[in-house]
C-alpha cells in the first residue's frame, strides 16, 4: 500500500532501483507464484528476470562488477519481493549472505575468483551452520575439518541449506581444531570452508551428496536441503579468510546481515497481508453494507497497519546500523523478533478477515499463513533473539554499585 511502510531519507538512485522491484515483483511474481507453490517448482523463470534487473549483484562493490548498493537498499528490495512470494527472497538471501562474507572476510584471491561471478548470478550461494541434532547450539557442531598436506578432508552432516541444490558455493562451518590445542573454546575452533560444486542433488562431487529436497509445510519452491560431507576434499586456499578458527565469527557477521534480512521479509508478507485484507473487507458484504465498516474490522485493520509500520521502522533502523559499521545485534535481533512476530499476527488476522475463505487454497492468503511461521525460526528463534537482545541490553545498562 502506498501510504504503508515508506522509508525517509532515500537517494533518487535508491527510489528507482524499489520502484523497477516494486513493478516486477507485480508485473512477473504476483501473478504466478501461488501457482508455483502450491506445484513446489522452482521459480526458475523469476530468477532470470532478477538477474537481469542485476539484483545477484546487488551489495557485490562495483569493482567486481555488483551495483555496490548498501544493506538498507537490499532490505528494501527484499521487502518487496517478500511480498510478492517469500520464498524468492529466500533464492537471493542465502546468495548475499556468502557475498557479504567474502566481502568482509576473504582473501583478495577469494573476492577475485568468486564475487565477479555471483554479481552476475553465475555463482550462486548458499550457507550452511546447522546439523541434525545442533538447533540453536552452534558451538555443538560436529563436523570437521582435517589438514592433509594441501588440502582438508571435510567429513559430517548438515541441515536446512537453503538453496542447498540450486547453489554452487556453500559456505559450510565446521570444526577445525588444528592451532587450537584440546580445551580452545568451541568457537574458536571453527572454520569456514568454501565449498565449489555443481548444481542439483546427489553426488555432486566426490566426497559430497546433497539429498533431495525437503518437503515443507510452507517456504515452497526454493529447495531447502540435507549436505552430507564423507572424506570431501577442500584446498587449503578455501579456508575462508585464508586462516583456520576464525568461523564463528564469520559466520555471526554474515547472520546479523541474514536477520535483518528475515525481519524484511516479515515486513513484505506482513504488507501483502494487510493489502488482501483491506481489499476483502472492502469487497465483502455482510448486514447490509461491506465488512469493512463493521467497527470489529476496523479495529483489526488499524491493529495490522500499525504492526506494518513498526516492523518496517525497526528493519530500517537496523539496517542503517549495520551500513554505518556499527554494531547491530542488538538492532537486527530487535528487528527480526518484532518483525517475525507481528507478521505472524497480522497474517491471521487476514485470515480471520476472509473468514472460510482464507482456508480455501484458491485465496493468496493460504500461502502466506503457511508461509509466515518459517520466519519465526530462520536465523534464530524468537528465544534466541530474546537472548540476544537481553544480553546486550545488560552490557548498555550495566548496573555501577
Amino acid at each position: 500500500m502506498a501510504r504503508l511502510a515508506q522509508t525517509a531519507g532515500l537517494t533518487d538512485v535508491q527510489q528507482e532501483i524499489l520502484a523497477t522491484v516494486r513493478d516486477f515483483v507485480d508485473k512477473e511474481i504476483i501473478p504466478v507464484a501461488t501457482q508455483l507453490e502450491h506445484r513446489d517448482e522452482y521459480p526458475t523463470q523469476i530468477v532470470e528476470g532478477l538477474k537481469e534487473l542485476g539484483l545477484f549483484g546487488l551489495m557485490i562493490p562495483e569493482e567486481y562488477g555488483g551495483l555496490g548498493e548498501s544493506l538498507l537498499t537490499y532490505a528494501l528490495c527484499v521487502e518487496e519481493i517478500a511480498r510478492g512470494w517469500m520464498s524468492v527472497s529466500g533464492i537471493i538471501n542465502t546468495h548475499f549472505i556468502v557475498a557479504y562474507m567474502l566481502k568482509q572476510h576473504g582473501t583478495q584471491e577469494q573476492k577475485d575468483t568468486f564475487l565477479p561471478r555471483m554479481a552476475l548470478g553465475e555463482v550462486r550461494g548458499a550457507f550452511s551452520m546447522s546439523e541434525p541434532a545442533l538447533g540453536s547450539d552452534v558451538s555443538a557442531i560436529t563436523s570437521k575439518g582435517v589438514r592433509d598436506g594441501e588440502e582438508y578432508v571435510l567429513n559430517g552432516q548438515k541441515m536446512w541449506l537453503t538453496n542447498g541444490g540450486s547453489s554452487t558455493l556453500v559456505a559450510v562451518l565446521c570444526r577445525s581444531d588444528e592451532g587450537h590445542p584440546e580445551g580452545t573454546a568451541p568457537h574458536k575452533s571453527m572454520t569456514t570452508f568454501l565449498v565449489e560444486k555443481e548444481a542439483g542433488f546427489g553426488e555432486v562431487r566426490p566426497g559430497l551428496t546433497i539429498p533431495g529436497k525437503i518437503d515443507k509445510m510452507g517456504y515452497k519452491g526454493v529447495d531447502t536441503t540435507e549436505l552430507i560431507m564423507d572424506g570431501l576434499r577442500v584446498p587449503a586456499n578455501r579456508v575462508l579468510g585464508g586462516t583456520t578458527g576464525r568461523g564463528f565469527y564469520q559466520m555471526m557477521d554474515g547472520v546479523e546481515v541474514g536477520r535483518v534480512n528475515v525481519a524484511a521479509r516479515g515486513c513484505g508478507v506482513a504488507q501483502r497481508a494487510f493489502e488482501l485484507g483491506v481489499s476483502y473487507a472492502q469487497q465483502r458484504h455482510t448486514f447490509g453494507k461491506p465488512i469493512a465498516q463493521h467497527q470489529a474490522i476496523q479495529f483489526k485493520l488499524a491493529e495490522m497497519a500499525t504492526k506494518v509500520e513498526a516492523a518496517h521502522a525497526m528493519m530500517v533502523n537496523a539496517a542503517r546500523k549495520k551500513d554505518s559499521g556499527e554494531r547491530n545485534d542488538l538492532e537486527a535481533g530487535m528487528a527480526k523478533y518484532l518483525a517475525s512476530e507481528y507478521c505472524k499476527e497480522v497474517v491471521e488476522d487476514a485470515f480471520r478477515i476472509h473468514g472460510g475463505y482464507g482456508f480455501s487454497k484458491e485465496y493468496e492468503i493460504e500461502r502466506l499463513y503457511r508461509e509466515a511461521p518459517m520466519l519465526l525460526i530462520g536465523e534464530g528463534t524468537a528465544e534466541i533473539q530474546k537472548m540476544i537482545i537481553g544480553r546486550r541490553l545488560l552490557e548498555e545498562y550495566r548496573f555501577q554499585g
